[in-house]
């Protein structure tokens, strides 16, 4: 099973290497394209992740006593995963086109950030394998897919430096995720806080490709994107 998961973080890690090459205008539009991957990750947000997030509220208020003002603590850390991310894009947006000091070490910011994400995906492969085979291969779909939104939007704000750069280290960060997990166990409290930052983040990423008028994201294909990916999930 191991060489089976390899190969599944390396298929994701060649999302990030490779999306800026693959064309899909000779099948579908790329907003179309977009839009449907961005349909498929929001599709696995809430029918997959987010009763996850639950899950990992219960996981975290057994490690210890809950205090009353800390009683959704799981969901206030996905927030803290939304906000972390929403003031990411925001910096990347000023600092588009930029070839500042700033530019560049807001480049390097969003970069390190995405490298954490990256990083846990990759070591949530191995964590799904104890959910069965067929989860862990529907997470990599969804996160392959959802990889070519965030991609998208890496190239919209650093155009050069991700491609030169940035999108190598992404790609790397996926397989060391995979490696961490290899020799490292994450505690279970330790893991439903790193999922629930995560699932905020995921959330983030997906609604500021799809909702601002001015991407001009495709609806059909969005419904299309959500539905099939909802029927797999029910179904497999």
């Amino acid at each position: 099973m191991e060489p089976v998961l390899l190969g599944l973080a390396l298929g994701l890690s060649f999302v990030h290497l490779y999306a800026g090459s693959i064309s899909p205008t000779d099948i579908v539009s790329a907003r179309r394209w977009l839009s449907f991957t961005g349909g498929v990750s929001a599709a696995y947000v809430f029918v997959h992740l987010l009763p996850e997030l639950h899950a990992g509220q219960e996981t975290l208020a057994d490690f210890g006593p809950v205090e009353s003002f800390l009683d959704h603590h799981a969901y206030l850390l996905a927030l803290a995963g939304f906000v972390v991310f929403y003031g990411l894009e925001n910096l990347a947006q000023r600092s588009q086109r930029s070839e500042s000091d700033e530019g560049r070490d807001i480049f390097w910011l969003h970069i390190a950030s995405f490298t954490v994400y990256n990083g846990l995906i990759g070591y949530l492969l191995v964590h799904r394998l104890s959910e069965g085979f067929w989860n862990v291969v529907l997470f990599a779909l969804a996160m392959a897919l959802h990889f070519f939104v965030t991609d998208a939007g890496f190239r919209r704000h650093h155009r050069r430096a991700y491609h030169r750069l940035g999108r190598w280290i992404l790609s790397v960060a996926v397989v060391a995720g995979w490696g961490v997990a290899q020799v490292l166990s994450l505690a279970e409290p330790t893991l439903a806080v790193l999922v629930a930052f995560l699932s905020g983040g995921i959330v983030l990423n997906v609604t500021k490709e799809e909702i601002p008028a001015e991407r001009q994201s495709a609806y059909p294909a969005f419904v299309g994107g959500v539905f099939g990916y909802t029927v797999l999930l029910l179904t497999v």
